[in-house]
């Protein structure tokens, strides 16, 4: 899946002139939390959070305290050093953005223009509906060798089973490189007879670990 699936295309700006009063306005009509700041050309020259706004003048956000703050513009307080991304990014490189950046947003730039921006909740829900996860299933956790055609071998006992696999996940083993764990989500509410037959297949099932099977 690329960014561009899942990018929002109708992003709420300012200007570097705007003042601080402006971007507290913007957020609490629109209900965001970033606000990537432009000039007239539609390029991005900085982004403004509401982290970053409770980080710079916090007593903005206390009743009326030195209100001369709220004056402000926003390119006194604005990130410039702004991590970025193109429609194109596929969205797993851009979760390991979010999580080796720990950062909150990435606004989304194509032929040096803002087309889009992505948040940390685009990226969950993402995640979650590539997982399957939102949907009803059971998930089943099987140590396999790391060669070829093995995911084909597990594929083919499910399939005898007509469970549809919802997704397919591979970690590696932590303890043996030569293993994986594969982590796959199937439309099966009661998955007993399927972990029967990955078992009898030789196959080592880690979860569930029903008892007697």
């Amino acid at each position: 899946m690329i960014v561009e699936e899942i990018m929002k295309t109708d992003v709420v700006t300012l200007y570097p002139t705007d003042t601080i009063a402006d971007a507290i306005h913007v957020m609490e009509t629109n209900n965001i939390r970033h606000i990537p700041i432009i000039n007239k050309e539609n390029n991005l020259v900085g982004l403004v959070t509401i982290s970053r706004l409770k980080e710079v003048t916090p007593s903005t956000f206390r009743t009326n305290e030195n209100p001369d703050e709220l004056t402000k513009p926003l390119e006194l307080i604005m990130e410039q050093n702004v991590i970025t991304g193109h429609p194109l990014d596929f969205v797993e490189e851009s979760a390991a953005l979010f999580y080796e950046y720990k950062i909150s947003a990435i606004p989304i730039i194509k032929d040096r223009k803002l087309v889009g921006i992505i948040t940390e909740t685009d990226i969950l829900r993402t995640m979650v509906e590539l997982t399957g996860a939102h949907q009803p299933g059971s998930q089943i956790e099987i140590r396999v060798p790391n060669i070829s055609g093995i995911l084909s071998d597990i594929a083919g006992i499910i399939r005898k089973r007509n469970a549809n696999i919802l997704s397919v996940l591979v970690y590696p083993d932590k303890k043996d490189d030569q293993f994986k764990i594969l982590v796959i989500r199937v439309q099966l509410m009661n998955p007993t007879g399927l972990i029967q037959d990955l078992r009898k297949a030789g196959h080592q099932v880690l979860w569930p670990n029903l008892p007697g099977i």
